[in-house]
């Protein structure tokens, strides 16, 4: 490697620095990643389509697989191609720039060329009309890995000649292991504490827990739980509930001047605010037919606030509304 080039691995978002390059490397998904292997091993494979939520390992899962089963021979231009679909999604790109690579055939060596169309929800329809008669015509030449986060976008033409993956949110102890290892390599010392809210904010998302965690390394060598929510723009879970339980217990005024403290303090938005609501809901020791009055509450308060209501009439409003719930 040469020295423009190390410095640039150095300098580059730990997301990518500590994107795995092999599919033994990637965290969580066990057994889809058990299927994706035997593909490299028979070095035979269908159409494939990767779905599920941000940040779970699906485009570094595609690109571990044509580095797998590629091994040296990827460095070709003509092995593999990948495509954002959100930023080429009409059906002049599937004509020209997909076709053309799908329909020319594979270099000496290798079985069959491999196409990765990211975020192929984002596709007109039009274009996926078109997709599917490529994808048809040239399968001995190239395969398709479609990635997307919601597989009922992909008209079910496209779904019937593809093996559909479905990926789940990384577990808590998925996210604390690789975020401790990241942590330990940049010499950083994240507390107990912080590492629990960088869990928190991420949701499962490992992408996101990454960023934040190189994020709230910017403030210092050792992150706590309030740099992290600092950081996050995200409040404390405790916060949240304390205000839950202020409006429960019909101190109104105390839960409104939290509710202020949360504005100014934190700058959040009211859908924010109502999203940590809704989150921290199931976790208050109160009676379950209370819960779903308050759940059905947040929904009508958020959906006002995507009409372009006033955020802090609307939130005055729940809080007046939770004070007066028969408990």
């Amino acid at each position: 490697m040469s020295s423009a080039s190390g410095k640039s691995a150095l300098n580059a978002p730990w997301v990518e620095k500590y994107r795995p390059r092999s599919l033994k490397d990637v965290v969580g998904q066990s057994e889809i990643i058990k299927r994706l292997q035997v593909f490299v091993n028979d070095r035979s494979m269908p159409h494939l389509m990767f779905a599920g939520p941000a940040g779970t390992g699906k485009t570094t899962s595609a690109l571990c697989l044509v580095r797998d089963l590629y091994k040296d021979h990827m460095k070709r231009n003509s092995t593999y191609l990948e495509l954002n679909a959100s930023d080429a999604r009409g059906i002049d790109v599937i004509r020209s720039d997909v076709k053309d690579f799908a329909k020319t055939r594979p270099p000496p060596n290798i079985p069959f060329k491999i196409l990765i169309l990211d975020e192929a929800d984002s596709m007109t329809a039009a274009a996926q009309q078109a997709l599917r008669r490529t994808m048809e015509k040239y399968t001995k030449n190239c395969r398709f890995i479609l990635i997307c986060n919601y597989s009922n976008k992909i008209i079910l033409p496209i779904q019937s000649r593809a093996s559909l993956f479905r990926f789940g949110r990384l577990s808590d102890e998925e996210i604390r292991e690789r975020v401790t290892s990241i942590a330990s390599k940049e010499k950083i010392t994240i507390q107990p504490d912080g590492l629990d809210a960088l869990i928190y904010v991420c949701g499962g998302d490992m992408r996101r827990a990454v960023n934040y965690l190189q994020a709230s390394a910017t403030l210092g060598k050792d992150i706590t739980e309030d740099v992290v929510y600092r950081i996050t723009g995200k409040i404390n879970p405790l916060e949240i509930q304390s205000l839950l339980k202020a409006a429960l217990a019909r101190e109104f005024m105390v839960a409104k001047r939290k509710l202020d403290e949360f504005f100014t303090m934190y700058g959040l938005s009211g859908r924010n605010i109502v999203r940590q609501c809704h989150q921290e809901v199931f976790k208050l020791e109160i009676d379950e037919r209370i819960k779903l009055e308050i759940i059905k509450l947040l929904a009508e308060i958020e959906f006002r606030l995507s009409q372009g209501a006033t955020e802090e009439i609307q939130l005055n409003a729940m809080l007046a509304k939770l004070t007066l719930l028969n408990l």
